[in-house]
């Protein structure tokens, strides 16, 4: 299965250009823009359900605050996409059209670095990074776990959105940054600018993905999963979890920051309603349905349900989230274990 799932990512990779732009839009087999854009939103989910099955399926640690660390990443990317506008906005100013709108006269101190992308790109992971290593420290020290971890990670999610609402901050305020023209001085609305960003957040799926099995094959995912099993036992054995489930946490969140970075250039906007506890909530949910502790599954979950929810709010637009919350119920009660976990059960049966 995991060799299938990345021979149709590879697929995925060469076809969609191919398809797009090669193939007449007349004819069948042209993929559209939409289409491609979709799949390309669909991968940076991916990514994020792929980091929380490392921390919630082999660490046993549920976390429902992943969505800040998405956001994170991607308020650094929309920055520097931000200053490429230049004086192509509405007001034809050096500083984004918000600061201009709320009387802004110069650019805040921590925009000093926003038109170096490598300076940005460097924060796509610093700032995640730094973030779950203070949260991490203070609350696995204190050894909280269980519900309590989760209910406090959503504490951190609602109070950073909260903040990032504001427009004081320098982020946007409700509207957040949209409007992007450029990447490296190059106009994003080009085909092959598109193309570009959907091949390297492909990639860097295949590239997570594959460091992912890498890590829980390896001592350092043993050892994770014995916390998850038997945290107890493991201190007993001389182990210290402390180093072990913020080294992973820290991990999981900078994957999402990059997926969030990932995320922003192609669906064009960022706001504070991806910090939302409902965005962290369905994280979790992708990575349920597709299967926890088996990473093909959150990126089958994530391509599965979103596949879904888009294509019901097509065909059903008022009745959608119906139909979207009795698949949720029907996984639950009749897959516990997730699509690709009844899968590898029913495998081992049939081999029995």
């Amino acid at each position: 299965m995991r060799v299938g799932v990345l021979a149709a990512l590879l697929a995925v990779l060469v076809l969609a250009p191919l398809l797009n732009l090669a193939v007449p839009a007349t004819s069948a087999f042209h993929l559209s823009d939409y289409a491609v854009a979709l799949c390309a939103k669909i991968m940076c989910y991916a990514i994020c359900a792929l980091a929380m099955d490392l921390i919630w399926g082999y660490t046993g640690i549920l976390s429902l605050g992943h969505g800040v660390f998405f956001a994170l990443g991607g308020y650094s990317m929309g920055m520097y996409l931000m200053r490429q506008i230049g004086r192509d906005g509405n007001y034809q100013s050096d500083l984004p059209d918000f600061m201009v709108f709320l009387d802004w006269k110069k650019l805040p101190w921590h925009w000093g670095l926003s038109d170096s992308f490598v300076a940005q790109m460097a924060l796509v992971i610093l700032v995640p990074g730094l973030l779950a290593f203070v949260f991490g420290f203070f609350a696995f020290r204190s050894r909280i776990k269980g519900v309590y971890f989760s209910i406090i990670t959503q504490a951190m999610t609602y109070a950073t959105m909260l903040l990032f609402f504001r427009n004081e901050t320098g982020f946007g305020g409700n509207n957040g940054f949209t409007d992007f023209k450029r990447i490296l001085g190059i106009a994003i609305a080009r085909p092959s600018t598109r193309m570009t960003l959907f091949i390297i957040t492909g990639l860097t799926l295949i590239g997570f993905f594959l460091f992912a099995r890498w890590l829980v094959v390896s001592k350092f995912g043993r050892v994770l999963q014995a916390i998850r099993d038997a945290e107890s036992r493991v201190m007993f054995t001389g182990y210290d979890p402390l180093r072990y489930k913020l080294t992973i946490w820290v991990i999981s969140a900078v994957m999402c920051g990059i997926a969030g970075a990932l995320y922003v250039p192609q669906v064009g906007i960022i706001n504070p309603s991806e910090m939302s506890p409902a965005a962290s909530i369905e994280i979790a949910i992708w990575t349920a349905v597709g299967g926890r502790a088996t990473l093909v599954g959150p990126i089958v979950g994530a391509f599965f349900v979103n596949g879904a929810k888009s294509w019901f709010t097509q065909a059903f637009p008022e009745f959608w989230l119906y139909f979207l919350g009795a698949l949720f119920i029907a996984v639950t009660l009749f897959l516990p274990q997730g699509i690709v976990g009844a899968l590898r059960g029913r495998k081992k049966e049939e081999r029995a």
